[in-house]
């Protein structure tokens, strides 16, 4: 779907909105333990992360999977009872959601619900990233099915407030009804090349910061400044934004989202608790 041009006064610059971490997977544990233990790192600007074992959550309990969780859970814990006072964004955030397929429409409901059950049981997830969810309007009211059903499981379980939260992750402007169907959706992922000269879709103006994130790849150090305001003027609250390339576009060992940017603590202090650009 190409994107389209909103007028001056549809566009955002949310400057009173302080930004946040979306991470859409890094690697297993065991392989990018660095970046599992700063996402557990007070201060780190964290709105939510994705756990993904096995394009899902595997056929059994990863004890290595299992030890991240808690720690996500436990530093929003004390984000959440005022125990780590830098922890603001998480406090609001922070959540671990469980990675859910939906091959652009193509996966079996049952098979998903099968997913998510055994990410709360396992994992206890806050929520839900339901990764190449189709855009189109004709696919709507499945997924509509779907999130609506994901949110009665989570709601029910002991381990996501608030009934948890859904992020679709279509990574372009979708038909404008999936925007009622979850709490944020992902509305550009790509590389910088693209994002940097990308327009909104008017529609989203219709809708706060927080309910759209953005994914950029092949951002420089020396453009990260000029990648967060176009993130502001295009009405994003939720970011990850990487100097690492898809070299091959597909493969997972060479996943741009999958391991930490070189200029990590430096976003993470342009984004930091009381830091806007």
């Amino acid at each position: 779907m190409p994107h389209l041009t909103a007028s001056a006064d549809a566009r955002r610059i949310a400057g009173g909105e302080q930004l946040g971490f979306g991470v859409p997977g890094y690697a297993h544990p065991l392989l990018a333990p660095a970046e599992w233990a700063e996402l557990a790192r007070p201060g780190t600007p964290l709105h939510w992360a994705v756990l993904n074992i096995a394009n899902g959550p595997g056929s059994r309990p990863d004890p290595h999977c299992l030890e991240a969780a808690g720690r996500l859970r436990n530093a929003r814990e004390r984000a959440l009872h005022g125990e780590a006072p830098d922890d603001t964004v998480r406090a609001s955030g922070g959540r671990l959601l469980g990675h859910l397929d939906l091959a652009h429409g193509e996966r079996p409901f049952d098979e998903l619900i099968a997913d998510a059950r055994s990410f709360i049981d396992w994992y206890r997830i806050g929520g839900f990233y339901l990764a190449r969810c189709p855009a189109d309007r004709a696919r709507l009211p499945a997924v509509r099915r779907l999130t609506g059903t994901l949110h009665a499981l989570l709601t029910e379980s002991d381990s996501a407030d608030g009934g948890g939260r859904l992020v679709l992750g279509h990574g372009t402007h979708p038909y404008p009804g999936y925007a009622e169907a979850a709490d944020q959706l992902v509305t550009f992922q790509g590389p910088w090349t693209d994002y940097r000269w990308s327009q909104v879709a008017e529609w989203t103006a219709d809708y706060p910061p927080e309910r759209f994130a953005h994914f950029v790849h092949g951002v420089p150090r020396t453009h990260l400044e000029e990648a967060m305001r176009v993130a502001r003027w295009q009405g994003a609250g939720t970011i990850f934004f990487t100097d690492r390339n898809d070299r091959d576009g597909r493969s997972g060992q060479n996943d741009p989202f999958a391991a930490l940017p070189s200029y990590w603590d430096e976003i993470v202090s342009r984004i930091g608790p009381g830091i806007s650009e």
